[in-house]
């Protein structure tokens, strides 16, 4: 198993470094994710950039996903991001889940008509459906330099359905794996099927993101994600699954909301996304409570990529490019990154974290080494029959 918290003793350095600014994040979130939840695309289409208000954006985005400032309650990077344009960004943290947020705009964006985002952050597979229905804008590289000169080169192409990037920037590359409550299960989860120790029943969770479950459910049965997998190999999988939740064995399928069960105990084991557990590790007081691993069977990494939908307007598309320029420069994703630990899309951020931030510069899970990649896989790209007819099979298993 590779990139071990809490025990290895550079990443609880780093966690120990890192806490004090980030204590009172996730009860912050918690009650400003029930607001959020209340807002809907009706209530922000009065206020919203791209529906007339001169001089603004609005960004829709996952919870986590910014570098939240305790001590003024907004996010030190947009803070500057205003002052030095004059933009005013509303930040939205209301994905919990691509699918579910995608059923909250899916008729605007079959229309065209305003979404209430002038921007929103889907995960790569999501924005794929997106371009393949014409639903999103091409972006104008002339307003994006840093972008075209930083953007690392293996996401440059990384969507095959979006070569060179027209329609989807990266933000952040999540990376998922395996967690577990260090006290309640001394030992971990070693390989796939000791998520089934009859210890754990009622205990383990998984991700309502089908290609971060499904994927490491097939790496851990011995099939490559990203490689030749067909319908035997994926029923093979959801076999796997469907035992384990008929059984009471899996208990709790959630989007990000999967750490507050991580949090009152009522998951001991999960499938994760490994920036998640850092941040919920730098809030224990009494130091960090979970483990994180990308398995040495393979964790998943994707992209979750800006996109503009066909209702933002030009102005507000322009004043879009401008914040996306603003990230792609190293040292502003380096503060980004640092708050985040998801690993960055920026080339450079790593050199940049050594200057600003040097205690989280050599965090496996923000820059992975040679030895992680080798452990990360992607989740090959679907035709539109194959995605339909996965997706649903997932979601009936979960009885979704």
């Amino acid at each position: 198993m590779v990139s071990r918290m809490p025990e290895d003793p550079m990443v609880q350095n780093i966690v120990n470094m890192i806490r004090g600014a980030q204590m009172d994040r996730r009860r912050l979130l918690k009650g400003a994710m029930v607001g959020a939840a209340g807002l809907g695309t009706l209530g922000l289409s009065a206020c919203a950039g791209g529906a007339g208000e001169d001089n603004a954006v609005v960004w829709g985005n996952w919870t986590y996903y910014l570098d939240f400032d305790d001590e003024t309650g907004g996010f030190a990077s947009l803070d500057r991001f205003e002052k030095e344009t004059g933009i005013k960004v509303t930040y939205i943290e209301d994905i919990d889940d691509n699918n579910t947020f995608y059923g909250k705009i899916k008729d605007q964006l079959k229309q065209d008509q305003y979404t209430g985002y002038d921007t929103i952050t889907f995960t790569d597979w999501m924005n794929a459906r997106l371009i393949q229905a014409d639903q999103v804008q091409e972006f104008d590289y002339a307003n994006l330099p840093n972008v075209e000169k930083n953007m690392v080169k293996a996401q440059v192409d990384a969507l095959d359905v979006d070569p060179g990037r027209q329609f989807t920037i990266p933000w952040q590359l999540p990376a998922s794996g395996w967690v577990w409550n260090t006290e309640a299960v001394p030992n971990g989860v070693k390989e796939l099927n000791d998520f089934m120790r009859p210890e754990l029943k009622g205990k383990v969770g998984v991700l309502t993101e089908m290609r971060d479950t499904m994927g490491m459910i097939l790496a851990g049965l011995g099939y490559d994600p990203s490689g030749d997998w067909g319908d035997k190999e994926y029923d093979e999988a959801l076999a796997w699954l469907d035992d384990g939740l008929q059984s009471g064995q899996i208990k709790n399928v959630k989007g990000n909301s999967y750490t507050q069960d991580l949090q009152t105990g009522d998951t001991l084991v999960a499938m994760a996304w490994t920036g998640d557990v850092i941040m919920m590790n730098t809030e224990e007081p009494d130091g960090p409570k979970w483990t994180m691993e990308i398995p040495e069977s393979g964790g998943m990494i994707a992209a979750d990529s800006f996109t503009v939908p066909n209702g933002t307007g030009p102005e507000a598309k322009a004043r879009v490019e401008e914040l996306i320029n603003f990230y792609y420069q190293p040292e502003i994703m380096a503060d980004v990154a640092n708050y985040v630990t998801f690993v960055p899309p920026v080339e450079g951020t790593q050199e940049a974290m050594r200057k600003l931030h040097p205690e989280n510069a050599e965090n496996p899970l923000i820059f992975p080494t040679e030895t992680d990649w080798k452990h990360l896989h992607s989740f090959r790209t679907l035709s539109a029959e194959e995605d339909k007819k996965y997706s649903t099979a997932f979601q009936n298993v979960l009885g979704l």
